[in-house]
């Protein structure tokens, strides 16, 4: 209970003196600033797995809902719905909508030659000329950060779409286990290179199992490295499951230090809640906090909630390594 205390006091006083004080808001929804890029962006961001399940009407529809409403961070990834999550989101993105928006994506590739295809690829698909922040996607076995910094290796390709105007800024995900982006931290270090941000999953679970806001996100305040929260709702199974609400899930991870919390919405209703999540939001304190925390605790120790953690379920590089060239 004391660690558990520690850990919360710290989480708080980092999201207080950061992004937390400087935030502002207009409307419902609140803005944020992203690491050191100096970039103000939404402090909830749209799901890009997510918003394609409706097919291509209604996500056109729900995405421009969304930024009608403020929410200005788009998340995607090369591999969503075999490319169908950026095509969509390139057509939602036409007639002046790409202005109003950050845009970021991801890419599997393991080698410099697979990796800038696929940064060709989604630009194609989303229908643009530069993307606002380029990850690598899956961060989630020990050697991949190794394979990113090795020679002829994806940073190579990064660097090339940067220089060529085609990228703007370079972070990293994972869902998995907190020490592999404690190594690709340390292994940026050794190369003197600095990521802009880092997506890792940032709820009441994860708290109390393989915790990423405990091991991982000091360091990325410490770096000035964006902390992008994803999977606030554990894939939706802490409200399925009656461990908290959806909201309730939304407030815990605006509370942390994150530049941007990643929501999936695949219907109007999620979007309305995310909106309200925003407008509603105060942050909480660090007895609301230790409350949830413990209250969450039993079903958070197995890591069955959070089956990112736990099985290959959510991993698309390990069910297609193919992607990853």
């Amino acid at each position: 209970m004391q660690q558990r205390r520690e850990f919360l006091e710290v989480l708080l006083g980092l999201a207080a003196t950061g992004v937390l004080e400087a935030q502002t808001r207009s409307g419902d929804m609140l803005y944020r600033t992203l690491g050191k890029t100096g970039q103000r962006v939404s402090a909830i961001g749209l799901g890009g797995a997510h918003m394609a399940r409706p097919g291509e009407d209604g996500a056109i529809k729900l995405t421009r809902s969304a930024i009608d409403r403020g929410i200005t961070f788009m998340d995607n990834c090369w591999d969503y719905n075999g490319g169908k999550s950026e095509e969509y989101m390139g057509k939602a993105l036409r007639d002046g909508y790409r202005q109003k928006v950050f845009l970021m994506t991801k890419f599997d590739g393991r080698n410099k030659a697979t990796a800038a295809k696929q940064i060709d690829e989604s630009l194609k698909r989303l229908q643009t000329d530069v993307i606002d922040l380029m990850q690598y996607h899956e961060n989630i076995r020990m050697d991949d950060p190794d394979k990113f910094f090795a020679p002829n290796g994806p940073l190579e390709a990064l660097m090339e779409a940067k220089k060529a105007g085609k990228i703007k800024y370079i972070g990293f995900t994972g869902h998995k286990d907190p020490a592999v982006h404690l190594k690709m931290l340390e292994l940026a270090d050794k190369h003197n290179f600095h990521f802009d941000t880092a997506q890792m999953p940032i709820n009441v679970l994860d708290a109390s199992y393989k915790s990423f806001a405990n091991e991982v996100v000091p360091k990325l305040v410490d770096k000035g490295i964006a902390l992008l929260g994803m999977k606030p709702m554990a894939s939706a199974a802490i409200p399925r499951n009656n461990v908290a609400t959806g909201i309730e899930c939304l407030h815990y991870a605006l509370s942390m230090p994150t530049s941007v919390v990643i929501t999936g919405c695949d219907s109007m209703d999620k979007v309305d809640q995310a909106i309200e999540a925003a407008r509603t939001f105060k942050p909480m304190t660090k007895q609301e906090l230790s409350a949830l925390v413990t209250r969450t605790k039993d079903k958070a120790l197995d890591g069955q909630l959070e089956k990112f953690k736990t099985s290959t379920q959510f991993d698309g590089t390990a069910q297609h390594p193919e992607w990853m060239g």
